[in-house]
């Protein structure tokens, strides 16, 4: 066994779920590998869109000519997928350099008390966050991007002391059981990343997570952006990719081309570029770079066109699944199928009800992807049959991808969706 691959099998057999330390346990680690000199942190909250605005923001400042490093969750093939500098992964070496420095830290810290090092022990998601910013300390990137795991308040990512700001996306009823059961509730845990003396962009919403994320910025005294539908302007549709207009700060507005067929990404877009126009000021973000960096950008898993007429969509929960319905309503095919999988934590139940509900797809099979939280076959056939839609059910995402392909004819889509996990399953069959 290879010490990166002993390194990966270490961390994942950290619980993903486990009992989160707090900040304060995080950022005595923190301190350790990181000094917070040199570069400069964008913050990322929200419900729905937080990789693809961070892909975003990432393209755009890569085209201004900036070293960008990036920190996201989950992955979908290999664990080095969440720690990039520019479009580049952090190398296996790296990785098991970083990986022995963050044991060697806990250890220390811990004092040889063997009850003491168990307890500050970090949970998966925290090991991974500390050992990016390990890395990032020794790469000295011009930014780091930082995409929350979960909430925004509690979250690990949020021990960091010094932020360029803070981005709040699209929020949606998800995670319920740690976040609240209302989108106010819910706004006023993302809202935790605000940081004095860094401005917040964030997307409007409703008018009621609006009123919540502007209340907060106001007791911090930080300027508030909000962005809505309103900052762009939707054009034209030429099936593979999108033309829209960014209503821009500083060169009224911009024609942009986004190569994607995802209309929810012309907000995603819109967020990120507000939000550089905040970060780096007036004059700082030329239009060219803004347009080859959107031009550029790229969300593995986010309608990504994988085989011809053959989808990937990370729509895992319930407007995820409301914005994939969007796009696929305007794609342009006759005759479309659809590989289901899904998570018991989401509202399974409502999403097989819009899909359903939607018309669009002639054929539609389910499968439960490979992971211990996701929902049996069984009962996604139960509650499709519940909305009388009838399924194909399958013991794997191996097996459905073939037979679906086999199966699939010329001008016809295969969309595949519902879990994150099943995505990169798919992904890494291929």
């Amino acid at each position: 066994m290879s010490a990166y691959t002993e390194a990966e099998s270490y961390i994942l057999n950290i619980p993903k779920f486990g009992e989160k330390h707090t900040l304060e346990d995080t950022g005595r680690l923190l301190r350790r590998i990181y000094a917070g000199r040199g570069s400069r942190i964008i913050h990322v909250a929200g419900t729905n869109g937080k990789g693809s605005v961070c892909a975003y923001l990432r393209a755009v400042l890569m085209a201004a000519g900036y070293r960008v490093g990036m920190f996201t969750s989950p992955h979908l093939v290999s664990m080095r997928e969440r720690i990039c500098i520019g479009s580049e992964m952090i190398q296996e070496e790296e990785f098991v350099s970083a990986y022995e420095k963050l044991r060697e830290i806990i250890k220390e810290e811990a004092a040889g008390d063997t009850q003491e090092e168990a307890r500050l022990h970090p949970s998966f998601f925290e090991f991974v966050y500390l050992m990016a910013m390990y890395w990032f300390e020794q790469k000295k990137p011009d930014f780091i991007i930082l995409e929350t795991g979960l909430g925004g308040r509690l979250d690990a990512t949020n021990s960091v002391t010094k932020k360029e700001a803070a981005v709040i996306t699209h929020m949606g009823l998800d995670h319920t059981a740690y976040l609240g059961n209302t989108l106010p509730e819910i706004a006023a845990e993302k809202a935790g990343i605000m940081q004095a003396g860094a401005p917040v962009i964030y997307w409007e919403t409703d008018a009621q997570v609006a009123s919540v994320l502007a209340k907060c910025a106001k007791n911090l005294q930080i300027p508030a952006f909000s962005v809505s539908k309103n900052d762009y302007i939707f054009l034209n549709f030429n099936h593979k990719s999108i033309d829209f207009s960014y209503q821009s700060l500083y060169y009224d507005s911009i024609r942009l081309r986004l190569n994607t067929s995802a209309f929810y990404q012309m907000e995603n877009a819109t967020l990120a570029l507000r939000t550089l126009e905040v970060v780096l000021g007036e004059g700082k973000l030329t239009e060219e770079a803004v347009r080859q960096g959107i031009a550029d950008a790229f969300w593995a898993g986010r309608m990504e066109e994988i085989l011809p007429e053959v989808y990937l969509d990370g729509a895992h929960n319930s407007d995820g699944i409301r914005a994939l319905l969007e796009t696929v309503s305007q794609d342009g095919y006759a005759r479309r199928r659809l590989l289901f999988g899904v998570m018991q934590d989401k509202d399974y139940r409502f999403m097989t009800e819009e899909i359903a509900a939607s018309g669009l797809f002639t054929d539609i099979s389910v499968v439960s992807p490979r992971n211990t939280r996701a929902v049996e076959t069984g009962i996604l056939e139960d509650v499709f049959s519940d909305t009388g839609c009838s399924v194909t059910c399958y013991e794997s995402a191996g097996e459905a991808f073939k037979t679906l392909l086999s199966q699939k004819k010329d001008k016809e889509a295969l969309y595949v969706a519902g879990s994150l996990y099943l995505v990169g399953e798919i992904k890494e069959l291929l």
